[in-house]
């Protein structure tokens, strides 16, 4: 029986277990179409509906995209705890796929103002916040105790997959049917997510099934992991220049290569593909999680500064895979981490903490390298973006030297791999 078992335990997760392959493409789906939405907005933005302010209007759009998580950070946790995670995450996909067709509609009867597109992206920004902290909530009902690594490298590496496809197919839409064919394109894939995680039966206990566990208000739950607290507050701090990327990275096309929506969609397919490449190998990375976190920050720093200083094609498709490479790794070895460490009573409150404090400084990020990219040039934004993670990726092994071995369980060895069991 050991010998026919073990090819089993070889199939990927997503074959092995129906109800976690459903969710998972329902996840793929909900966040390629939310990144397609978001890139393909803000590629619109800079190279056709903007005006004298381009920085500064697609700065706008990223900071309203990002608000929701952020201020609805205390009522996702709510939602999350209180309703049967299956009825919450098929009901974001749903409102999402019905507000996208219906700005599809309004946009090939008439040039859509800019104001619509923003609502637009605030409604599908929100449906995603409660979307993604559920999502991951949800794991330990999908996948036995034994695959959470596993199950947590899919959930990541589809973010990877799914910026990937939505960073690539966003600029080219834009450029081949405006911002009605993304849109429609997105709202047809929110509303199949919605239909295939709907119909999937969750095998494992969730909300409402037998005694429900005390439940901590948000508050108490990150005062009790000082640690965490610790981390969470530096990544949100290296987010400020890491997210500006995504303001950057079309003002430098525009700029400095001159080129059209096909070289946006390359910069972000490199950062996607990077970032899956890393999901898949962070695993394998021997450290502690915070000494791996800080060489990669200081690694990002580098890859990201580095157009400013040799401007090209070529230098930036290498800046962009290597930064996802970097965003990769820290997310697979921080969440499988976070995974064992908060308790299951607190990871509905925990992960909405977490999407919310990492979000935090992205609105500013948006607003500010936005506005500054009307008066400096794309390789100057480059620069100080390489030169504002260095003190982070400091700040970060400082705090790694003076935490124990108990706040960082298992950490002396290699975390578990979920490439493995998705290659």
């Amino acid at each position: 029986m050991s010998a026919a078992a073990a090819p089993a335990r070889r199939l990927p997760l997503v074959v092995r277990n129906p109800s976690f392959g459903r969710v998972w493409a329902g996840q793929l789906l909900t966040q390629a179409a939310s990144r397609m939405f978001q890139v393909g907005a803000v590629w619109w933005l800079v190279g056709f509906a903007g005006g004298a302010h381009r920085g500064l209007d697609s700065g706008l759009f990223l900071m309203v995209s990002t608000l929701p998580a952020v201020a609805l950070a205390p009522v996702i946790a709510r939602i999350v705890v209180r309703y049967a995670h299956r009825t919450v995450l098929a009901s974001a996909a749903t409102v999402a796929g019905v507000v996208a067709v219906t700005a599809a509609v309004l946009a090939r009867a008439e040039a859509l103002p800019m104001a619509v597109a923003y609502a637009v992206g605030l409604v599908l920004a929100g449906c995603q916040a409660v979307f993604d902290p559920c999502l991951t909530t949800s794991v330990p009902e999908l996948v036995e105790d034994a695959d959470i690594e596993a199950a947590t490298g899919f959930e990541l590496s589809t973010q990877s997959v799914a910026g990937l496809c939505g960073g690539l197919l966003g600029p080219l839409v834009v450029d081949a049917g405006a911002l009605a064919g993304v849109a429609a394109t997105c709202g047809a894939a929110y509303l199949l997510a919605a239909l295939l995680i709907g119909s999937t039966r969750f095998p494992h206990q969730g909300p409402g099934d037998g005694p429900a566990p005390e439940r901590r208000t948000l508050r108490r739950v990150l005062a009790g992991l000082p640690f965490i607290r610790r981390v969470l507050v530096c990544f949100a701090a290296a987010n400020v220049f890491t997210t500006a990327v995504y303001v950057v990275m079309p003002l430098y096309t525009r700029q400095v290569l001159h080129a059209t929506g096909s070289t946006v969609a390359s910069l972000e397919t490199a950062l996607g593909a990077g970032a899956l490449l890393g999901s898949f190998t962070g695993g394998r990375l021997p450290g502690r999680p915070v000494t791996v976190g800080s060489a990669c920050l200081t690694v990002m720093a580098a890859a990201l500064g580095l157009p400013g200083l040799f401007p090209g094609h070529a230098v930036a498709l290498a800046s962009m895979a290597v930064a996802g490479w970097c965003v990769g790794v820290i997310g697979v070895r921080f969440v499988a981490l976070f995974q064992r460490l908060v308790p299951a009573a607190d990871k509905p409150a925990f992960f909405a903490v977490m999407q919310a404090v990492l979000g935090a400084t992205f609105p500013v990020s948006s607003l500010v390298f936005g506005a500054l990219g009307d008066h400096l040039t794309a390789g100057t934004l480059c620069l100080t973006q390489g030169a504002g993670l260095v003190p982070v990726a400091l700040a970060l092994w400082w705090l790694g030297s003076r935490a124990s071995t108990a706040e960082q369980p298992g950490a002396d060895a290699p975390a578990p791999v979920p490439a493995g069991e998705a290659s």
